[in-house]
């Protein structure tokens, strides 16, 4: 999934930038509004996070621009702007969201995650939505979320490919390549520890027992494992 990241301060696109990269988003960045409206047109992205000040094209103009050719398309403010007629103007103009700087990581990945939801849900291909289980968890992509009974565990895009990958491989070792390559893409030069530390994340939020973990297993020296008997 692709969100266009339109946002002048260098130091707070790349911030926005590593936050959406972390969470599994192709991120496109643009320095203002005249290069966010082309970058728009030319990668179709499924969803925008625009500053309001902006060089060439602030942030309401190139919203109203947008909302005249797709009027479903998540578009969420990110600004310093933060007064309650800047809101007003935003929502009004058709934004989904309005997030005010200076912003919390969790806020963000919050509203994200809500936008995401919104744009997998109207999706009219079923993949996307299709419910699977992985051990005592069923799993709702278009929900980004799973459950276990009455529990509920927020899951992010690339949570989500991490365990759509291993409940399409059961028994099956899969080497670090292989997983970096189907959940981080061919092009993505990770450290050599960004792996196992996701995967550690995971186990916090989905294992009963994250230091006993039975969903997925390490297999030292070869990668990681789903055992489907041990659910």
């Amino acid at each position: 999934m692709k969100v266009l990241i339109a946002e002048d301060d260098a130091l707070t696109r790349q911030a926005l930038s590593e936050i959406m990269e972390e969470e599994g988003y192709q991120v496109i960045q643009a320095k203002d509004g005249l290069e966010a409206w082309q970058r728009y047109n030319d990668e179709a992205p499924d969803f925008l996070c625009l500053d309001i000040m902006m060089p060439g094209m602030d942030g309401f103009a190139l919203c109203r621009k947008i909302r005249g050719e797709n009027s479903n398309i998540p578009i969420v403010f990110i600004s310093a702007k933060g007064e309650e007629i800047d809101k007003v103007v935003g929502l009004e103009l058709g934004a989904d969201d309005f997030i005010t700087k200076p912003f919390g990581m969790r806020e963000v990945i919050a509203r994200i995650r809500a936008v995401t939801r919104r744009c997998l849900a109207s999706r009219p291909e079923p993949e996307p939505k299709a419910l699977f289980s992985i051990g005592d968890l069923e799993v709702s992509p278009a929900e980004l979320r799973a459950r276990r009974g009455t529990e509920v565990i927020e899951l992010s895009l690339r949570d989500l490919r991490l365990l759509k990958l291993f409940a399409d491989h059961p028994n099956e070792v899969m080497d670090r390549n292989t997983i970096m390559d189907e959940c981080w893409g061919i092009n993505y030069l990770p450290s050599s520890r960004t792996l196992d530390q996701h995967i550690s994340q995971l186990r916090k939020r989905i294992e009963l027992d994250p230091k006993n973990p039975r969903i997925i297993l390490t297999v030292h020296g070869a990668g990681y494992r789903y055992d489907p008997s041990l659910g």
